[in-house]
């Protein structure tokens, strides 16, 4: 992985320090980065314009709030058409169960997590997700027992490693 154009090692620090910390004080995140406090935050400024950092999330404690149950699905689909695809994607898109998809390379198409309220709302989601004619061929689930880790990556180690 190499850094995009543009950025150097300050604004790998910038983003790092908000991807760990969220929204931070103009003083914070300066003394995070070590750079004084307006050079610093106009940095970040740049970062947000330029579409760098998508947003500012919470890291919620869902086992918590809710008893919910977590399914790892991979799904293959019928035909392998750009068509095929991009409206599989697209819909996946729509669908707030749907916290996580990959689309990866070899024997299958996706690799998607789901989460709802419980086993029933799961199948009745699967239900939809095969009657909406998305050219699903087939699926495979996994129930989640644990979560184990669910993290971003380590941006400024990536960079660095880059730079190897």
């Amino acid at each position: 992985m190499r850094e995009r154009a543009g950025l150097d090692a300050t604004d790998i620090r910038i983003l790092s320090a908000v991807q760990k910390h969220g929204q931070l004080s103009k003083a914070r995140l300066a003394e995070l980065v070590n750079l004084s406090a307006t050079p610093c935050w106009a940095r970040l400024t740049r970062l947000r314009a330029a579409g760098y950092i998508r947003g500012y999330h919470a890291d919620i404690a869902l086992e918590r709030v809710i008893d919910a149950t977590r399914v790892v699905v991979t799904i293959s689909l019928t035909h392998h058409r750009k068509a095929d695809f991009d409206r599989f994607e697209n819909h996946i898109k729509t669908v707030d169960e749907i916290i996580n998809c990959v689309s990866t390379g070899g024997g299958i198409d996706y690799i998607m997590t789901v989460v709802t309220p419980g086993l029933s709302a799961f199948q009745a989601l699967m239900d939809d997700l095969l009657a909406a004619d998305l050219s699903i061929d087939r699926y495979m689930t996994y129930f989640a027992t644990r979560l184990i880790k669910a993290e971003q990556p380590n941006l400024a180690k990536l960079a660095a490693q880059s730079r190897r």
